[in-house]
């Protein structure tokens, strides 16, 4: 009998209407990288096993699905695998992107992926947010799986210029998470601190983002 758990997971195929819809003529560029990281993901400790039957709905049209919430010169703390700084490059070339992140292993994949992809609005910075020169200078930051709302507001709030946004992709517990960061919020001075839904016309399961303005 063969042994299951050492058998090679099933990646998730495209669907097709949803890629198209979010990438438009950018989505052969979004199918590579996902191509990328389903090939070389695990290997490289970027993505568990889990993931790749699902990578195109959990993971990359979940990040994609923001895309048109941002302008100007925008922050991805953590940003790991790609997921979400590289999804929205891709998707939105006309944003600059700040791609912040602490380990090498992780630094090497998305500076091989920004070259290979060609992808020229795309700054990475090998560096702890609370750490990096550049606080107070982006228009909005990003994050996706760091961490509850309470710890990552004193991370990414001060990375943003006054009447900047936070724009934080989150799960199904958004609502809780603002509740018990409700003292963070205060001290950090965010304002309409709200989470929205984008890709519901797209998408199954749409993407929430907790946005919330830094003055």
């Amino acid at each position: 009998m063969a042994d299951v758990s050492r058998e090679t997971p099933v990646i998730e195929p495209e669907p097709t209407g949803a890629v198209e819809a979010l990438f438009g003529p950018r989505v052969d560029l979004a199918r590579r990288y996902t191509a990328a990281l389903a090939a070389h993901g695990e290997e490289r400790g970027l993505i568990g096993p889990l993931e790749l039957p699902r990578l195109w709905t959990r993971h990359v049209l979940n990040c994609a699905a923001a895309a048109p919430l941002f302008t100007g010169r925008v922050g991805d703390v953590g940003s790991g695998a790609g997921l979400p700084g590289l999804v929205l490059a891709i998707a939105r070339p006309d944003v600059e992107w700040v791609l912040i992140e602490t380990m090498e292993r992780r630094v090497t994949w998305l500076t091989e992926q920004v070259a290979d992809l060609g992808l020229d609005n795309v700054e990475i910075i090998r560096s702890r947010a609370e750490e990096w020169s550049g606080a107070g200078t982006l228009d909005g930051v990003t994050a996706r799986a760091v961490s509850a709302l309470r710890t990552l507001v004193p991370i990414t709030a001060p990375l943003v210029r006054d009447g900047g946004e936070l724009f934080l992709l989150k799960g199904a517990n958004a609502e809780a998470e603002i509740a018990a960061a409700d003292k963070v919020i205060r001290r950090f001075k965010l304002r309409d601190v709200r989470v929205e839904m984008v890709g519901e016309s797209v998408l199954d399961e749409p993407t929430r983002v907790l946005r919330a303005t830094v003055r």
